[in-house]
């Protein structure tokens, strides 16, 4: 499972913000890390938010080499970003997260 700690995830969210999917998909991932520093020993002890956030962490990196990297990326979907967001989904039901997802920037 690939893991984003909290830089990469501020480093990935400047790098995509003016990308129309990988922009709001950096913003949910940055918000739902919040979400766990505010309510938890953080995000690097609490591996829960982390596994529900796998796809899209996946989704943002790829196999983390520098094409990947590129703020110009063609290769992701609103559909992928929308089944990423599944599992965050289902944490922030059984948790009572209050994390904000930015699907509705996208469509």
């Amino acid at each position: 499972m690939r893991f984003m700690n909290t830089y990469d995830i501020e480093d990935a969210a400047q790098r995509f913000a003016n990308h129309p999917i990988l922009g709001p998909a950096t913003k949910t991932l940055e918000n739902l890390c919040e979400w766990a520093n505010h309510n938890s020993d953080g995000w690097a002890y609490w591996p829960k938010p982390a596994r529900a956030a796998a796809k899209l962490m996946e989704m943002i990196e790829r196999d983390g080499t520098w094409q990947w990297r590129n703020s110009y990326r063609e290769d992701v979907t609103v559909a992928e970003y929308r089944k990423a967001l599944a599992p965050i989904k289902a944490f922030r039901t059984k948790q009572g997260a209050d994390c904000d997802f930015k699907i509705e920037e996208i469509i």
